[in-house]
């Protein structure tokens, strides 16, 4: 019976003993402080970005150039079968082979043109024949005639004045019929070697297009010219040439092998921070795949012109990061994070961004001794921000809000002047920005023909390749 009782008991004890404690954790002195020392070292100030890994230099693995042929008009093929991607192949070794329907169709209405032009040869080899042979025997006939007529002649010498007169009219008048004959003769022998030349082109084009579509048929399967790692194609829109897609006569790529020696970092950065970024700032670079390891990298190139990535509002500009050193187990279309680095602030003061506060236009930092110290920032960066004025090295502050914040005294008044000027100058850049911007729209509408493009009007020439 005791047993039953003090089982219960002990069980109540536990209870309450737990909620005693979880009260006491949870009261007002359960919010601990956290604090952090203000940093005096050089300072970085990064964009991070996102990035993809491609080959810098990559053999284009094409469709045959028969497809170009102006003979055949062909539009484009269809991707029928295609090795996977990441494949490593030999110089030689089957990539694809393209659907050979529309070719083959093709293929069969040349063979039909072909068939008739062949006829149209025959027949008019045949009527060039016939009427050279019946000119030819005209010829002759005309000739017998000439001949009679001059045996005429000769028998009427001893025949009256009239009758030897019209025996030599009758000669004249054969040698002249047989002589007109001849000019008509060589005339229609020339008139029926230009029609026979005709059709022998025509023919012989239509033998040259079927031989032409002959060679690209049997080119439909696609090899290696060299060896390597097979990636697919991208198109401009971002997606990949698979088995379905189609190959356009402008391009012919149906897969690259890149040279994996030399890698770039394809990223883009959105028009807020592009003017921060130039060819030749060095980048730290990490690979999604691989979070253990770390690279380094240069900034290649900067697109002039900006773009509008699908399914987004915001203009971007391409740029080219290049590695510096590479790695055989980075892959083309690997995801990269990239810290560039677009300048270095010496020797200041720094502290967590998470323990920078904003009341209207101050800004102050909750200290350990118990006061708001106003301060004036600087320049920031994805976890830290610059502290201009009202901080000294190693000075501890508090990360976040304290439970009495309310009694925490203002420190460094005299620091709001700074505030209130650097304030005041950067309403005026905006609003001169907006002055400016509101002139050129209307020298734009007053004089349309000679605005400036906006693509071109977004930021001045930078440099391309380092």
């Amino acid at each position: 019976m005791k047993k039953r009782i003090l089982i219960p008991l002990i069980v109540f004890v536990v209870v309450v003993l737990s909620l005693i404690v979880y009260s006491a954790a949870s009261g007002p002195e359960a919010n601990v402080r956290l604090t952090a020392n203000v940093e005096k070292d050089d300072f970085e100030i990064v964009v991070t970005v996102t990035g993809e890994l491609q080959a810098e230099n990559s053999v284009e693995i094409k469709g045959p150039d028969e497809l170009r042929s102006r003979n055949l008009r062909m539009r484009s093929a269809i991707i029928q079968n295609l090795i996977a991607e990441g494949t490593v192949v030999d110089s030689g070794d089957w990539i694809a082979t393209l659907d050979r329907s529309e070719a083959d169709n093709i293929l069969k209405d040349i063979l039909d043109e072909l068939e008739k032009d062949q006829s149209d040869y025959t027949k008019t080899k045949l009527d060039t024949t016939i009427q050279l042979r019946q000119l030819r025997d005209d010829l002759i006939n005309l000739s017998f005639n000439m001949e009679e007529s001059k045996i005429a002649l000769e028998q009427s010498q001893f025949e009256p004045p009239a009758t030897i007169r019209q025996a030599q009219i009758n000669l004249d008048k054969a040698t002249r019929a047989y002589s007109q004959a001849r000019e008509n003769y060589s005339l229609k022998a020339q008139q029926a070697k230009a029609n026979m030349t005709d059709v022998k082109i025509n023919l012989d084009r239509q033998i040259r297009t079927r031989d032409e579509m002959v060679n690209l048929i049997e080119k439909y399967d696609i090899y290696a010219p060299a060896p390597g790692m097979v990636i697919y194609k991208k198109d401009w829109n971002g997606s990949k040439r698979t088995i379905g897609s189609e190959i356009s006569t402008w391009d012919l790529t149906v897969a690259t092998l890149p040279d994996l020696s030399t890698l770039v970092s394809i990223t883009y950065v959105n028009e807020i921070d592009i003017s921060k970024i130039e060819a030749g700032q060095s980048v730290r670079i990490g690979v999604d795949a691989f979070p253990e390891l770390a690279f380094n990298g240069i900034v290649k190139s900067v697109a002039n012109i900006g773009e509008q990535l699908p399914n987004t509002d915001a203009k971007v500009f391409e740029v080219v990061i290049r590695l510096i050193a590479s790695d055989p187990i980075l892959r083309p279309s690997m995801t990269t994070s990239n810290l560039i680095v677009t300048s270095i602030l010496p020797d200041v003061l720094y502290i967590p961004l998470e323990a920078l506060y904003s009341n209207d236009s101050l800004s102050f930092i909750y200290c350990k001794n118990q006061t708001k110290q106003i301060v004036v920032p600087g320049e920031t960066n994805e976890n830290f921000v610059v502290i201009e004025h009202g901080l000294e090295e190693n000075q501890q502050i508090l990360l976040n809000i304290p439970d009495d914040p309310e009694n925490y005294k203002y420190e460094g008044i005299e620091l709001i002047e700074i505030l209130k000027e650097r304030n005041a100058a950067e309403a005026k850049r905006k609003a001169d920005l907006e002055n400016s911007q509101l002139e050129l729209n209307m020298k734009k509408l007053q004089n349309p023909d000679k605005g400036t493009s906006p693509a071109n009007s977004q930021r001045p020439n930078r440099r391309q390749t380092q």
